[in-house]
């Protein structure tokens, strides 16, 4: 007790001096927690059956209407070239080049190109395929809405029935000489009108119309075009419960796919989450411009990863030619230049920063991807249009 005293003042007085030392202005500093990333993503099996608008139901009647119009150069300025002209099914209603070649253009897939003394330019963008458009929009859950579904790579237009008659619109597409944007929708109008096959036909798809409009025109087309369903692959057998339908290593793939983050933006039954992204891919030569894309932004929409194998070349200009090659791209996103000079490194979407896609990982996933191919797709093209024009256009050299 004699020396406890003295001892305790000791440590009182010394705690007194570490406290003075000690600025009432300094905090602790909070321990840095690692950001959490977003969800790797899942995808499903495409349902059995589509959606149609309710104001415009599907129905036979209209699908094969609607096919004779994709097929017939009528709805073309010059009479030349059809929808089918860039989106055939030899090439899973897509184009093999990278920029189609549309109006005043000759040949189909590779072997297309333009008539001599040519002034019309490439189409802006590669054709993406029209299978399975019908679901354009659904989510992870499998929700979806027909009205409201993206079109297009820069998704400036909603639904089918929205998007069917602005190729026709489009100058280098459809449209050409002779014609505005204001008027060809009316021209096309009365060249169809003018078919007593046609009037027959839109009598019995619109019962209700007594007259043949562009309206009446864009909802057969995209009767047609939602009627395009290849929604049995092995992937879709195997996700439904068909377990041998996959191999080991194409399992694997699958799994490498979502873990590697690719899920994050090819998600759902489509595997497209329908989103603008930012990749700096690299722009097309054979444009006299920069494009841009969504909003001026560089941002493109998510394409569909299904039915690859037939629908070559790759990215929204078409200028990745394998999958292996577009692998090899996202590989290479962190650690080198992005090929577009116009996009800034700060500009790449911040999911696709987030991929760890590695070499060694390549081939199994690009073995999924080939999973999704479905060539059990309506092949049908007509003997004869009623214009008794060449059907599909110009398409043979």
């Amino acid at each position: 007790m004699r020396y406890l005293v003295p001892l305790l003042l000791f440590l009182f007085t010394g705690i007194l001096l570490i406290n003075a030392c000690h600025s009432p202005e300094e905090k602790e500093v909070p321990v840095k927690q690692k950001p959490k990333l977003p969800p790797p993503g899942t995808i499903s099996a495409l349902p059995p059956e589509y959606a149609s608008p309710a104001n415009n139901p599907s129905t036979p009647e209209k699908i094969e209407l609607g096919r004779l119009l994709f097929y017939d150069p009528i709805l073309s300025g010059g009479k030349d070239v059809a929808c089918a002209s860039c989106h055939h099914p030899e090439f899973g209603y897509a184009e093999s080049l990278e920029l189609p070649v549309g109006v005043n253009g000759r040949g189909l897939g590779e072997r297309r190109s333009f008539n001599k003394n040519n002034d019309i330019p490439f189409t802006k963008r590669n054709a993406p395929s029209l299978l399975n458009v019908a679901f354009n929009g659904i989510d992870e859950k499998g929700k979806y809405t027909p009205e409201d579904a993206p079109m297009f790579w820069d998704m400036r237009a909603k639904s089918l029935e929205q998007q069917a008659m602005m190729p026709v619109s489009t100058f280098e597409e459809m449209r050409g000489h002779g014609f505005t944007e204001n008027n060809i929708k009316e021209e096309v109008s009365k060249r169809v009108s003018n078919i007593p096959l046609y009037r027959k036909l839109f009598k019995e798809a619109f019962p209700d119309n007594t007259t043949i409009t562009d309206t009446l025109i864009s909802r057969a087309l995209a009767a047609f075009q939602r009627s395009l369903i290849a929604n049995n692959s092995r992937f879709d057998r195997y996700m439904r419960g068909e377990k041998t339908a996959l191999s080991s290593r194409e399992i694997n793939g699958m799994n490498l796919f979502i873990k590697t983050g690719c899920a994050r933006c090819h998600n759902g039954p489509m595997l497209s989450d329908y989103k603008p992204h930012v990749l700096g891919v690299v722009d097309n030569e054979k444009l006299p411009f920069s494009d841009s894309g969504y909003h001026q932004t560089y941002a493109f929409r998510t394409p569909t990863l299904r039915n690859l194998r037939f629908t070559r070349p790759y990215m929204h200009n078409g200028k990745i030619a394998t999958l292996d090659n577009v692998m090899f791209f996202y590989e290479d996103l962190k650690g080198k230049p992005l090929p577009n000079p116009h996009v800034h490194k700060e500009q790449l979407d911040s999911l696709a920063v987030l991929m760890t896609v590695e070499f060694k990982d390549l081939d199994n996933i690009v073995e999924f991807l080939n999973t999704l191919n479905d060539d059990q797709y309506d092949r049908k093209i007509p003997a004869a249009v009623p214009s008794g024009l060449p059907v599909g256009g110009n398409i043979k050299n």
